[in-house]
């Protein structure tokens, strides 16, 4: 014998609203008589209307009674709601009741923001990325899985699984939920700990991958922890070393290995080669309205992505608008004395020659202190050779994009996304006149 099936209320009758202590049982019954009040007004006045003489003074009477009864219900049923809406919000939201309606635009916003692709890897694409989730929810970080340093080289080999430093940070960088977890995330362990130099963050997906046995199955676990703005994609679930071969003959393989050597890069490749692209990673590019490379390290964080040919040729193919981020200073061991131009020459050698369209360089000054320890590493300003970069058919975006934290030269994340969303949208309003 079946059983009957219980019939779910919707969930503004449900009695549970009439418990102790709900706070709101008072309102409901307001915004009812409310209801009653404007039912009885209308109704009422109506049909005085209908049946009577309007010119009569007991049938003015009525109708101005009604009209009140209507005008009290109005008032009443505004107040109800303004209260249940108020209690609502401040049961969710009770430090933050008067940035409710701020949040509920700014996500609105977010929502409709464009969709934009960021290729790359290492703290430059965490950074661009901070600032556009400030413009749209709908941001896919492309990351490049060669990273075989530090933490994220040592859990590679241990676990036989694909590097997780750089997907932790873009996953951070557009962390939608309390600064506590991410600090969490980035939490290193200290020298006398047995985890010395692991990232809590890198272990959590490792050991996510173990318990799903996904790599990108993790990924999307950790985003669900960290809530984030977007989707953080390998460019390839393929394990993978990048090789450089130096203008010397020698070669280095291993991307940390790399800038180590201090020889000249001739140009860098994959090992094994012919790599699939990870369908997400495709579907985004061609999804895209922007695509974005950079900024970061050129040989070994940009360039790994697109060495795989369905990356390249979905950028290619794309409509979307293409920047190149140019690095503010050069970097010892693979950008040595480079100028813009020179990242650009480097950039088409390995890729494609419509691989972009703008070049978004920085013309801003940097203090003179932080010049002289940028040269204790080797490292100098990148000159900006504004010829060159427009005879190669490039369109130049210049502008003072410097940020200076502990000493440490870094992208302005909010002008770097001003800038970059600005152009979407004159280009937009451009073809909608």
């Amino acid at each position: 014998m079946k059983k009957e099936s219980k019939l779910n209320p919707h969930p503004l009758f449900n009695i549970k609203w009439f418990y102790p202590g709900i706070r709101i049982k008072r309102w409901i019954l307001l915004l009812i008589l409310g209801i009653l009040l404007i039912a009885t007004g209308l109704a009422g006045g109506l049909l005085t209307l209908r049946s009577s003489n309007i010119a009569s003074i007991h049938s003015r009477i009525l109708v101005a009674a009604y009209t009140l009864d209507f005008i009290v219900g109005v008032w009443l049923v505004v107040q109800a709601v303004k209260k249940i809406f108020r209690s609502i919000v401040t049961l969710f939201l009770p430090q933050e009741e008067e940035k409710f309606i701020d949040i509920v635009y700014q996500k609105r916003q977010l929502a409709r923001g464009p969709k934009i692709v960021v290729i790359g890897g290492g703290t430059g694409l965490a950074t661009i990325l901070h600032g556009l989730k400030e413009y749209t929810n709908h941001n896919s970080a492309i990351v490049t899985v060669a990273d075989d340093g530090g933490s994220s080289g040592r859990l590679r080999q241990q676990f036989n699984i694909l590097p997780p430093g750089d997907i932790r940070n873009c996953l951070v960088a557009l962390a939608d939920t309390e600064p506590l977890m991410r600090k969490l995330f980035q939490f290193r362990f200290d020298k006398d700990s047995e985890f010395a130099g692991h990232n809590f963050g890198n272990l959590f997906i490792t050991v996510m991958t173990q318990l799903t046995g996904d790599f990108e199955q993790a990924i999307k676990e950790s985003s669900k922890v960290l809530a984030i703005r977007g989707h953080v994609i390998p460019s390839t679930l393929s394990r993978v070393t990048l090789v450089a071969e130096h203008k010397d003959g020698t070669q280095t393989e291993g991307e940390k290995n790399i800038p180590e050597t201090g020889i000249p890069i001739d140009k860098v490749y994959l090992k094994p080669q012919g790599n699939p692209a990870t369908p997400e990673a495709t579907r985004a590019i061609q999804n895209a309205d922007m695509i974005v490379l950079g900024p970061g390290s050129l040989y070994t964080s940009i360039i790994p992505n697109l060495l795989i040919k369905e990356i390249t040729e979905a950028i290619v193919n794309s409509k979307a608008i293409k920047f190149y981020v140019c690095n503010i200073m050069t970097q010892h061991g693979e950008t040595d004395n480079f100028t813009v131009s020179d990242h650009l020459r480097v950039l088409i050698a390995h890729s494609h020659s419509r691989i972009i369209d703008y070049c978004i360089v920085n013309n801003g000054s940097i203090p003179q202190d932080i010049i002289e320890k940028y040269k204790l590493e080797h490292s100098s300003f990148v000159d900006v050779d504004l010829d060159k970069i427009r005879s190669l058919g490039y369109k130049v975006i210049a502008d003072n994009l410097v940020s200076v934290s502990n000493k440490v030269i870094r992208h302005n994340d909010l002008k770097l996304a001003q800038i970059i969303v600005k152009i979407f949208n004159s280009k937009r309003h451009a073809r909608t006149r």
